[in-house]
């Protein structure tokens, strides 16, 4: 069997970057394709998109009708790979932000886990030019989602990282509903109670080399009850 993997990169405005991120994400093996999965960008990524994927056959867009979320842009990427046939899909900003290189170590991952979480966490911490303020308020969410679930990992709410494929058939994608943080909790969530092995490897984190944050208040208090809401369900056989 041919093994390949899909790079799912959502946008919005990221007109500067996204270039330079697809050429890096294709670089890293031939094995490797990209979809961009842009929401109607204001700044004119989805033309770009357009314009890369015309050029290079291992470029696929998917353009939606406005700006409908994180979490609703990775389910539409991961429905779109599994109509195909690829091994790994992957999780990845399209800022900058995720350093293409480790992707690699991410495949070799598989061999031990099922889904694999590029971690800021496990070896010290591994951020460049965050504020404090944000790299607490990332530090200790990851401690209360981990206190609440259960979910044995240092960095749930990374959103670099590669699952299988028989991961993304067996879990229940019409019913994520979550987005930011707790979208990245959920999936890990469900797959863990599903049985399957997740795991993380270290990655260097470096804040977005163009554009501006997606954070919210409102993705942190999603966080912060939604977890809840996972427990909960899984108590009661509702995953």
């Amino acid at each position: 069997m041919n093994e390949t993997g899909l790079v799912v990169l959502p946008t919005y405005n990221e007109l500067e970057a996204l270039e330079g991120i697809v050429e890096a994400v294709l670089a890293q093996d031939d094995r490797l394709q990209a979809l961009i999965v842009d929401d109607a960008s204001p700044d004119g990524t989805g033309a770009l998109a357009d314009d890369i994927a015309a050029r290079d056959a291992r470029v696929h867009v998917l353009h939606r009708q406005g700006k409908l979320g994180l979490g609703s842009a990775y389910i539409a990427g991961f429905r779109w790979a599994l109509e195909r046939d690829y091994t790994w899909v992957f999780e990845m900003d399209a800022d900058g932000s995720h350093d293409p290189k480790f992707l690699t170590d991410m495949i070799v991952a598989t061999e031990e886990y099922d889904v694999v979480v590029g971690s800021r966490y496990t070896q010290g911490v591994n951020v460049i030019n965050w504020p404090m303020s944000r790299l607490l308020l990332s530090y200790y969410a990851n401690r209360y989602a981990r206190l609440v679930t259960g979910l044995r990992l240092a960095d749930s709410t990374s959103g670099f990282k590669c699952f299988k494929r028989e991961v993304l058939e067996r879990l229940k994608l019409a019913s994520v509903q979550s987005t930011g943080y707790a979208f990245q909790i959920e999936m890990n969530f469900r797959a863990w109670k599903k049985g399957f092995r997740v795991g993380e490897i270290p990655i260097v984190f470096t804040d977005r080399i163009a554009g501006e944050s997606k954070m919210s208040g409102a993705i942190v208090r999603e966080a912060v009850w939604r977890v809840w809401g996972l427990r909960l369900r899984s108590m009661f056989g509702r995953l």
